[in-house]
């Protein structure tokens, strides 16, 4: 079981920054795969960004290539999202999510969900 805990979300005006971290508890955390989603208002949820369990391989959606990078700290049992260059259409809850058996965009594969964290773009 893996409890995940979103945090540093909130209210940034467009070009700003934010650091998303996301704590899990466990201590089998550095085994799983994480990633990380959004769901803005009316819309379903997206994926954004997923990192593998020893951070070798990194996957990032188009919209926010260049602009969000995500990095995991297994000691700390954090995962971490960097957002820069914050773009009105960014507005949306963030969540965290693990699993234990894939990276990647698929959000059916992942088994541990936060409850997620609001970031608002103001233009």
């Amino acid at each position: 079981q893996v409890q995940l805990v979103e945090s540093g979300g909130g209210l940034v005006q467009a070009g700003g920054s934010l650091r998303l971290s996301c704590a899990a508890s466990g201590r089998t955390f550095s085994s799983y795969a994480m990633g990380w989603f959004r769901q803005a208002p009316g819309e379903e949820r997206e994926f954004v960004a997923a990192i593998s369990w020893s951070g070798a391989r990194i996957y990032g959606a188009v919209s926010v290539k260049g602009r969000f990078t995500i990095s995991r700290d297994n000691a700390k049992n954090t995962v971490y999202l960097q957002m820069n260059s914050l773009k009105p259409e960014d507005t949306a809850v963030y969540y965290c999510a693990a699993s234990a058996s894939f990276t990647g965009r698929d959000q059916r594969w992942y088994d541990y969900w936060g409850q997620g964290t609001q970031v608002t773009v103001s233009s």
